[in-house]
């Protein structure tokens, strides 16, 4: 029997990926959940593309569910193929495959189920070198039309994620150590002016809501990437817009392609150790009860240091790129040179 999994409304306005990335999250909720009532046993088995096969997904969001899952201890890495629920297995399912019902997690929009995988990829493969993508391979990767895939590389290219070369391919140029120095400069530079001018526009309402939501999720101790979105999405993206010279919102919306990984911080190539997000939230939230204390120059002080660290943190991305193998290329992307 097939079931209708719902989509999770998006709740973040400014990431097309909110939408389509809530699959990879879906997956982990039903996999935890099934884990948690008993519907996979401790010491089942559980495989990369099981999961994609029963869910009707694709193998890229169930293997991030599955990395998650077991980041949280919830499931182990096996030493033969995939990963056994974890606690103590009864004789007869030790090993065993997980009986997983069919169930269908797509009820997004095409190009919102295809948006945050692609994103996904391409953060990975830019830190290793420049990739090209071909539309028709990339149509049928995702078994969507031509149309559909050439409207998300539209989205991303808007965003400034993809360019176009002289033939009018689309390239994902390679992010460089220097690349990321400067939009980090620009940031240095333009942030704590326009935090400056929004803290007298922007409404409390709104600044309790942001305070509210960090408090939540560092009490709960939800450090993933769907709260760091939101955490950067309020402070940098929000919050800032609330600043009345609108150029210094617009030229800092080109740096906004640094939040983009934060979204992705399960994934191997693109996470940062557990305390570097937990210093992050604190950093926010010493930014926001600054504002609310009314005391803009120090929010705006607090606000130049977070960015110094922050430039550290995703300066790491480099050093853990070093120590890895890059993935094997899906159809549709072609390596331009190397890292």
């Amino acid at each position: 029997m097939n079931h209708q999994v719902e989509a999770i409304a998006p709740t973040n306005a400014h990431s097309a990926a909110e939408a389509g990335g809530s699959i990879q999250h879906r997956t982990y909720r039903l996999l935890r959940e099934m884990i948690e009532d008993g519907r996979i046993a401790p010491g089942e088995r559980l495989l990369e593309a099981q999961v994609a096969k029963s869910f009707c997904i694709s193998r890229s969001p169930a293997r991030i569910a599955l990395a998650a899952l077991c980041a949280d201890g919830i499931i182990v890495e096996s030493e033969g193929r995939g990963y056994l629920v974890a606690g103590a297995a009864s004789g007869d399912r030790a090993g065993k495959p997980a009986v997983l019902d069919k169930l269908e997690i797509t009820s997004a929009p095409q190009w919102q189920r295809m948006y945050a995988e692609l994103e996904r990829e391409l953060c990975t493969r830019v830190l290793f070198g420049s990739v090209r993508i071909t539309e028709e391979a990339l149509a049928q990767h995702f078994d969507v039309s031509r149309t559909v895939a050439r409207g998300v590389m539209a989205r991303m290219h808007s965003v400034g994620q993809l360019s176009q070369d002289r033939n009018g391919h689309w390239v994902a140029e390679q992010v460089t150590r220097e690349r990321i120095g400067h939009l980090f400069e620009i940031r240095r530079l333009l942030e704590p002016t326009a935090l400056l001018h929004a803290a007298h526009h922007v409404p409390r309402e709104f600044l309790e809501a942001v305070r509210a939501r960090l408090v939540r999720s560092m009490e709960a101790g939800n450090r993933g990437g769907a709260e760091m979105d939101t955490a950067e999405t309020d402070l940098h993206i929000d919050l800032l817009s609330h600043c009345p010279n609108k150029e210094i919102v617009l030229a800092l919306s080109r740096t906004q392609v640094l939040f983009v990984p934060t979204r992705y911080l399960r994934d191997p190539y693109l996470e940062i150790p557990y305390q570097l997000i937990s210093d992050a939230l604190t950093e926010h939230l010493q930014i926001v009860d600054d504002i609310l204390a009314g005391e803009p120059e120090r929010a705006a002080q607090a606000l130049q240091d977070h960015i110094r660290e922050a430039d550290t943190r995703w300066m790491l991305r480099f050093e853990t790129i070093r120590r890895m193998k890059q993935p094997n290329f899906p159809a549709y992307l072609t390596a331009l040179n190397a890292g």
